[in-house]
């Protein structure tokens, strides 16, 4: 469903003298970081890294290299695949460039607090030697060690030890003399103490706890602060099925200054959520769809919920049935049948044979008469006295009986299948040359072909025979 309902989020990368477009593919969040997964017509995959909505690095690479920043990302963060409307809510801008690699690091430092830069540089481990940045994390821990400022150089020391740890530089110096005073303050405050003195740190906390509901609280009201996006996909990654009305309605305004009322729908219903039970104006967003002729988008918004759809749902159910295209319906064969069995049959049963009708015509265009007849079985349960259904069944039984191939010709002449009911007057032709019937059957479903030559020929033919039984 979501697929056809949502577009790809699209991503302009220009990376050196090349501008190459692709696919946002996936998205992952941790913390103040994001990295985004493009995918581009060539199949090349680029991997951009960004911190506070900053687009740092990126690269072409072949794959997330095992144990970097990337990986654990995608593993440990808030992971968002295509398709998804909050994809493109989630990137600042759907153009950037990849900035020089010599310049990285000089740059991350006029943007960031050293602190930051420290860590935004181990977020870059896929694209750089690990030793190329632990010379860069060093450069900043020894500064502040030489000016003694050591509170802020174990801040360097303590974040990577705690979410960096395979830049192993300054392993050795967590546990030394003039940093344990420090410690303690770690270990013995909460979040808020630590947020006063280490903001960067609380929050990268706070998101590796998220499961507890004194991070996950602390981390949401933070973000509250600046960023919407990131408040709602926390929710929503710890949302229950059926929310309270006050969170419903909280999340519904932020959601609704990043995307619209339908996209809202989806993301909640991407998440496990039913919309039509919790939000306030989800039926009328549906009604409005059908109202102005998009029967089958609203169709595929409640596909996914039609047996917990409340009664009020019913007439556009009805709706969607009468309105819904022959092709459409055959690409949701199972999700018609889900539907239908929720509408009272009586009120259903001549729309379906007319439905019914054209649905055998279209399938036997593309498939064999005993596939055609399996694919409509489905419908069978519901309607045990369709005369379509009933007719196919026919069919399929006629296949096995040469006999009556001149039979089974009409009835494919009925559903429009002119080239396969000229195949089995030709059978009857052939078994009897000297009767004229099977050949002016040929002539008229050249005819209604409009190959006039064709059904010219074969009427002169029948002409002919016809003369010979009268001269017998």
């Amino acid at each position: 469903m979501n697929q056809e309902l949502i577009k790809p989020a699209e991503l302009t990368i220009k990376d050196k003298k090349k501008v190459v477009k692709g696919t946002i593919t996936r998205l992952a969040v941790y913390a103040r970081s994001k990295v985004v997964e493009v995918l581009t017509g060539e199949k090349a995959c680029y991997y951009l890294v960004y911190y506070k909505n900053h687009m740092v690095y990126g690269a072409q690479l072949e794959q997330a290299p095992s144990g970097t920043f990337i990986s654990k990302a995608f593993q440990e963060g808030i992971s968002i695949v295509s398709p998804h409307p909050l994809l493109s809510a989630g990137i600042p801008h759907l153009s950037v460039a990849i900035p020089n690699k010599n310049k990285v690091f000089s740059q991350i430092q006029t943007d960031f607090t050293l602190q930051e830069s420290a860590y935004i540089a181990a977020t870059l481990d896929a694209f750089f030697e690990k030793d190329q940045l632990a010379a860069f994390i060093d450069k900043i821990f020894y500064h502040y060690r030489r000016s003694g400022k050591f509170f802020k150089s174990f801040q360097i020391v303590q974040l990577l030890n705690t979410f960096a740890p395979e830049i192993k530089s300054m392993k050795h110096l967590i546990n030394s003399q003039e940093f344990i005073p420090y410690h303690h303050f770690y270990q013995s405050s909460n979040l808020p103490a630590i947020m006063s003195k280490d903001p960067l740190f609380a929050e990268l906390s706070a998101f590796k706890n998220r499961t507890q509901p004194d991070s996950w609280t602390f981390l949401a009201n933070l973000a509250a602060e600046h960023d919407g996006w990131t408040v709602l996909w926390l929710w929503l990654e710890k949302s229950e099925q059926l929310p309270d009305s006050a969170a419903m309605e909280k999340y519904t305004e932020i959601a609704l200054q990043l995307v619209t009322k339908e996209e809202w729908l989806l993301i909640l219903s991407m998440a496990g959520i039913n919309p039509f039970r919790v939000l306030a104006d989800s039926k009328a967003i549906i009604e409005k769809m059908v109202q102005k002729g998009n029967a089958e988008w609203a169709a595929l918004y409640l596909f996914d919920h039609m047996e917990e759809l409340p009664d009020t749902y019913m007439p556009i159910l009805q709706t969607i049935w009468e309105k819904a295209e022959t092709n459409f319906i055959i690409s949701h064969l199972d999700r018609f049948i889900g539907l239908l069995s929720l509408l009272p049959q009586s009120e259903t049963f001549q729309e379906f044979e007319q439905k019914a009708f054209q649905l055998a015509v279209t399938l036997l265009n593309q498939y064999e008469l005993d596939t055609v007849c399996d694919k409509l079985s489905v419908f069978r349960k519901i309607y045990p006295d369709s005369k379509v259904l009933r007719k196919m069944n026919m069919m399929q039984g006629l296949l096995e009986d040469p006999d009556r191939m001149m039979e089974l010709g009409d009835c494919f002449a009925e559903f429009r299948q002119f080239d396969k009911a000229i195949d089995c007057f030709f059978w009857e032709m052939e078994l009897d040359p000297k009767n004229p019937s099977p050949v002016q059957k040929i002539s008229k479903m050249y005819q209604y072909k409009g190959m006039a030559k064709e059904a010219a020929a074969y009427q002169k033919v029948f002409a002919q025979l016809k003369s010979n039984q009268a001269a017998g």
